[in-house]
């Protein structure tokens, strides 16, 4: 492949990516022409990526608003390879890590102390304004890209509002973590629930997300945090990061929610619904308790489901909300949770089980699928 040179900055840079080019197919490795970066862009090479749920989505057309063929991936860390006119504060030769949550510090999201959603933020839109779209070809064919930022490619295109510069001495096969996974889950606890010191907490999912909502409910100082999975594999990694009690729903003749609710007399003070399916948001609603649980849905559910409840569960007083990212305003936070993490603060060694090498993508969705991993990480 073709590997870029002083002087590239304003040339196309060929590469390797992995393209879906159809719904339900594998993944295929292919030489793409990756641009320069325009105004306010810029270019970065991916040393690590990892593998999402949600990028599983995509590839079964799960999720809307996504066109094939396409190249996903967004969890990721780089290093900056070249800038284009106007961007300031990073160079070539500095880590970042690419933001699918996007903060450009301008917009009335921005603005907005209750929300990092941003007006560049691409989830529920169907199309991007024509001046911002990145055009990556391959065989004389537009690739469409997953988030503004497609990490499944030795190189992307970033806006500004789409990366945080962080620590150089950051290891980018862990930090990359950091750029979905961990933010998602750490933040549902300590951001959006607010999870309080001697509290009760049920975490639905035990993957990379849900393992990160246990970190986060262990460091806000819960109580009890009762993890709830089918696949009791996961049960010993779960209790080292802080789960106090774990149950599969496969034990018990009654529906899980009462369960819980019996278990912590009456119904936990926080429950986080991590597997991205409506029965189980149900369910989480339904376990916390009924005068003030709250749940925070932190799965991402197929955009054709629907979710019906029973109106009388939240006029009682349970609170439910949601929040992509773990509510972190991006720009702002990923370098401080990056600083976290090279002061021990928590660690990200354990969401990891598996590292494979990029050509190894479709192992690693294997892997995926078949529940036997937790994260993959994937490296160029």
């Amino acid at each position: 492949m073709k590997r870029f040179t002083q002087g590239s900055v304003h040339q196309v840079i060929k590469c390797k990516a992995a393209i879906i080019w159809e719904t339900g197919k594998p993944f295929s490795i292919e030489e793409v022409e990756v641009p320069a970066p325009r105004a306010h862009e810029i270019r970065v090479k991916i040393v690590a990526t990892g593998i999402c749920r949600s990028d599983e989505h995509v590839i079964h057309g799960l999720l809307s608003g996504s066109e094939f063929p396409i190249i996903l991936g967004h969890e990721a860390a780089g290093i900056v390879e070249s800038v284009g006119e106007g961007v300031t504060g990073v160079k070539p030769g500095d880590k970042v890590i690419p933001l699918f949550m996007p903060q450009c510090g301008k917009c009335v999201y921005c603005r907005n102390p209750n929300t990092n959603m941003c007006v560049n933020c691409s989830i529920g839109k169907s199309e991007e304004p024509k001046d911002r779209i990145v055009t990556f070809m391959c065989k004389g064919k537009q690739i469409h890209r997953m988030s503004n930022i497609s990490t499944f490619s030795e190189y992307t295109i970033l806006h500004e509002s789409a990366f945080a510069k962080i620590d150089a001495k950051a290891p980018l096969d862990r930090v990359c973590l950091i750029g979905c996974a961990f933010s998602t889950g750490y933040g549902s606890a300590v951001n959006t629930a607010k999870v309080q010191p001697g509290s009760t907490c049920a975490v639905f999912g035990l993957g990379g997300v849900g393992l990160s909502v246990i970190i986060g409910c262990k460091v806000a100082g819960a109580a009890q945090i009762i993890a709830v999975d089918l696949n009791k594999t996961k049960f010993a990694k779960a209790k080292e990061l802080g789960a106090t009690d774990c149950i599969s729903p496969h034990d018990y003749d009654k529906p899980i929610h009462e369960v819980l609710t019996e278990m912590t007399n009456g119904g936990v003070d926080y429950s986080f619904e991590c597997i991205g399916r409506t029965d189980s948001m149900v369910g989480a609603l339904q376990s916390s308790n009924f005068g003030f649980g709250t749940t925070v849905i932190v799965g991402v559910a197929p955009s054709t489901d629907k979710m019906a409840i029973d109106p009388m569960l939240m006029l009682t007083g349970r609170t439910l909300k949601g929040a992509f990212f773990g509510g972190w305003k991006s720009k702002d936070w990923i370098p401080k949770l990056v600083s976290d993490s090279i002061a021990k603060k928590f660690s990200l060694d354990e969401l990891v089980t598996h590292t494979l090498p990029f050509e190894k993508i479709n192992e690693g969705f294997e892997l995926l699928r078949a529940g036997k991993s937790i994260r993959t990480i994937l490296t160029f």
